[in-house]
């Protein structure tokens, strides 16, 4: 392998630029050989920012057919991981895919599968297992400082965010889903991999599309991706909020999560509930602990640090040393298990049991 790790980055939008180039500036020895966008201009832009970018291009089948091509980052819309990943893999190329995995789970399966015959890496881009926070709940929870968790309980809400409404993010054929696939996928893996790998036992769900029915009448605070939205004759078919309960062999989680919602406060937290230690996690900060023994509160003081880059950083080394990460698809794809139940245990009107 080269000094320098030779990728291709398919797909130029909102993560490409403001997460995944700034942490290959920092990090100094990646090597982007190509910048593919189905909007070339988009691509172009980072080639003039950047000089470790050296060519856009739309096609992104030109960069799989490059032997000095060893990886791709694919961070385009949901609908297009499979098929770009897919590819990709059978180029023989090791892969980075932005979460979530794909739409379904059938197809997560697929992926993955792949990824095993073509004895290559293939990481989600669940930045939040590589964010301080989480790291260290995850490490005191192995080390017994919790006791037994029993319950937690996620909070992912905001007043009126839907994004690009009309656009991909709003039409299911595109992203799968609505907040629970876009937000809800952090949140639900962030637990599951603090809890210890859990795994799903019952899912129950219902998902609510209630704001926008009319999306020309749709009043709203902020909408990111508002350059993707199409009100006058785009769709509106996924889900602005969802409650629900799920059981696990380790613990039960609790939730709800809103894009939009007739109540102007913002909840973005996980809270952890054990029976000797308890904590509250503020998602993308950092975490308050409960102390059940001493009924201390405790803000413990660290670094946040750089999770986008931390999770490239471990994509590289474990392109070098062939050792799967804690983002290797193998370890996300009960996350997309999960998802897959609560939609589908939504649309039954029913528990889904496993």
């Amino acid at each position: 392998m080269s000094e320098k790790t030779v990728i291709a980055v398919i797909g130029c939008g909102r993560i490409a630029k403001n997460a995944h180039f700034p942490s290959f500036e920092e990090m100094g020895n990646i090597r982007v050989k190509y910048a593919c966008d189905l909007l070339v201009e988009k691509a172009e832009e980072f080639v003039k920012q950047y000089d470790f970018v050296e060519t856009a291009i739309v096609d992104y089948k030109i960069a799989l057919a490059d032997p000095e091509v060893e990886a791709v980052y694919i961070l385009t819309p949901n609908f297009a991981h499979y098929t770009i990943t897919m590819d990709a893999l059978k180029s023989g190329k090791h892969v980075f895919c932005e979460k979530p995995i794909t739409v379904n789970y059938k197809l997560s399966c697929e992926m993955a599968a792949e990824a095993e015959k073509q004895n290559k890496m293939l990481c989600i881009g669940v930045c939040n297992r590589f964010q301080t926070s989480v790291e260290m709940l995850e490490k005191m929870n192995r080390e017994g400082k919790f006791g037994n968790i029993y319950h937690v309980y996620c909070a992912f809400r905001k007043f009126r965010n839907i994004p690009g409404l009309g656009g991909d993010f709003t039409t299911k054929s595109a992203s799968g889903g609505g907040v629970l696939i876009d937000w809800g996928i952090h949140f639900f893996d962030l637990i599951l991999y603090i809890l210890g790998g859990a795994k799903i036992k019952t899912a129950s769900c219902n998902t609510y599309s209630e704001m926008a029915k009319d999306m020309m009448k749709y009043k709203y605070t902020y909408m990111w991706a508002e350059d993707t939205s199409n009100r006058e004759s785009g769709t509106n078919d996924v889900d602005d909020f969802v409650s629900g309960f799920v059981r696990t062999d380790k613990a039960s989680i609790s939730f709800n999560g809103a894009w939009a919602q007739n109540i102007n406060c913002e909840e973005m937290f996980i809270d952890i509930m054990g029976d000797k230690c308890g904590a509250r996690l503020n998602y993308l900060g950092k975490f308050t602990l409960y102390d059940g023994e001493t009924l201390e509160t405790i803000e413990p003081e660290y670094e946040l640090g750089k999770f986008y880059k931390d999770e490239s950083v471990a994509f590289v080394e474990s392109i070098k040393t062939g050792v799967k990460n804690r983002a290797y698809i193998d370890n996300i794809l009960e996350s997309a298990k999960l998802l897959d139940a609560l939609y589908e245990s939504s649309e039954k009107k029913a528990e889904v049991s496993f």
